[in-house]
């Protein structure tokens, strides 16, 4: 017997969650195939986060692109790009949703902690409980452009700047004493004397002094998401984390691993094992039949790496203009062209191109694959294909056995890609036991089944030790 399919099975009553990822910049969007609606139409955002939460869905999740891509200078205009801002898109969505968790992904190398900690506030308050924080940084110079300070922390900075970044954020939240507004109008002032603190901090990053100017929401605090795959970033979701994304989710032994990882990770610096909800990033491909389902994932990659893309992406690996190409013929029979990366496409960085063209080579080679066929055979290996009586017994699988605590999912459609998930796969998955059948709370905090905030929490140590 193997460790993917043990005699006991160490988790039988954990229930998996579901996230949408509703994406910034990126060309996995289909926006060009006539079953795609607008990628920023207001109504495309709110169909989708109806539909989440018609599926009892966690989370909607908005990505963050505080630039356009660029290649040789010029925008790159094969992506779909062109987001509102976050917290204005989700206050909006506040209104016309009434449970489902909305996080935004906020950069905290290019913000101010009291400004931002306000304004997730404020989210939170609007939507009675609901709110999240993706916690990002970015290094890199291109999208630091943007900004009065460029692209100036190296990698170990960014998850310093982040970490005291959330630690003056969660004193702002703490700053309103539970109970601090008068609950009757006989009261003799309207919030407690002493109910509301001064927050004064001082560090390598930081310097701050005020008043919190907002009461805490119904959970405390706006949940705290983290999708740093890195050492560093591992850790610091250990230390700080409610959420952790990741790209492990497709393979269960893979998955595992991480999972076991996160957990060794949480147990060394005092957290329970359970505290961190591990949700990575995935595509869910349906068919009726297991063929159907092939059919439908030769489609979509089709139509995710269209010709154009395809060669953009040779391009950047050959180092030299293919868009003259047929994407559909052979692969480019010239050497890459070794260059330093200077940040065109985003970040994007390929350490030993000639070793990646060999390998295309090869492999196209033995197939038989066009340049195309290959971008999409050898590109990133997105998402789970299937039925939905066969995903929903992998996922229970995956979600029984500790590999996960579900998916965030991004919908390859807009705004109609979760409809299969929601009408055909989520029934099966509550005929499994697995998954809700109504919402049992009300926030964020509820339907991902967390701990008080950790700053409630040593609090109380504190208090209990004293």
């Amino acid at each position: 017997m193997t460790r993917t399919d043990p005699l006991d099975v160490p988790r039988p009553h954990a229930q998996l969650h579901f996230g949408v990822f509703f994406q910034g910049v990126n060309h996995w969007t289909i926006w060009s195939a006539p079953e795609s609606g607008s990628q920023i139409d207001p109504a495309s955002f709110r169909k989708v986060a109806q539909a989440a939460e018609r599926g009892l869905f966690d989370a909607f999740f908005l990505g963050e692109g505080l630039r356009l891509r660029e290649v040789d200078g010029k925008i790159h205009d094969l992506d779909v790009a062109g987001r509102p801002d976050a917290l204005t898109q989700l206050a909006a969505l506040a209104a016309v949703t009434r449970r489902i968790g909305l996080v935004s992904t906020s950069n905290s190398t290019f913000n101010e902690p009291a400004d931002l900690a306000r304004r997730l506030s404020g989210l939170d308050l609007l939507s009675e409980g609901r709110a999240g924080w993706n916690v990002v940084t970015t290094d890199n110079a291109w999208t630091g452009a943007n900004f009065r300070r460029g692209g100036y922390l190296d990698h170990a900075d960014r998850y310093r700047r982040a970490e005291e970044f959330l630690t003056v954020a969660r004193a702002l939240w703490d700053g309103w004493a539970d109970g601090a507004v008068a609950g009757t109008q006989s009261a003799s002032a309207w919030s407690a004397p002493g109910a509301v603190r001064q927050v004064r901090h001082r560090g390598p990053q930081f310097d701050v002094d005020l008043a919190p100017t907002l009461p805490r929401s119904a959970q405390g605090h706006p949940v705290i998401f983290q999708a740093g795959d890195s050492g560093e970033g591992r850790d610091f979701a250990a230390r700080n984390a409610d959420v952790i994304f990741s790209a492990h989710g497709n393979d269960f032994d893979d998955a595992l691993a991480f999972a076991e990882d996160i957990r060794t990770r949480l147990r060394a610096v005092g957290r329970p094992d359970d505290d961190l909800r591990i949700l990575p990033g995935t595509e869910i491909i349906i068919g009726a039949t297991e063929e159907e389902a092939q059919e439908k994932k030769r489609w979509v990659r089709l139509q995710q790496v269209t010709p154009a893309t395809a060669l953009g992406i040779a391009s950047l690996l050959w180092g030299i203009d293919l868009s003259d190409r047929d994407a559909d013929g052979p692969l480019p029979a010239e050497d890459p062209v070794v260059a330093e990366n200077d940040g065109s496409f985003g970040a994007r960085r390929i350490a030993d191109p000639r070793a990646v063209v060999a390998e295309w080579r090869a492999k196209a080679e033995a197939h038989g694959w066009s340049l195309r066929e290959t971008v999409i055979a050898l590109g990133p290996q997105r998402g789970h294909v299937g039925t939905p009586a066969g995903l929903a017994d992998k996922f229970a699988h995956f979600v029984r056995h500790g590999a996960l605590d579900g998916f965030n999912v991004t919908p390859y459609l807009i705004p109609d890609g979760l409809d299969d998930i929601v009408d055909l796969l989520v029934p099966e998955l509550q005929e499994r036991g697995v998954y809700r059948t109504e919402y049992t709370g009300t926030t964020l905090r509820d339907h991902l089944g967390l701990r008080e905030p950790l700053t409630h929490r040593a609090a109380a140590d504190r208090r209990q030790a004293s």
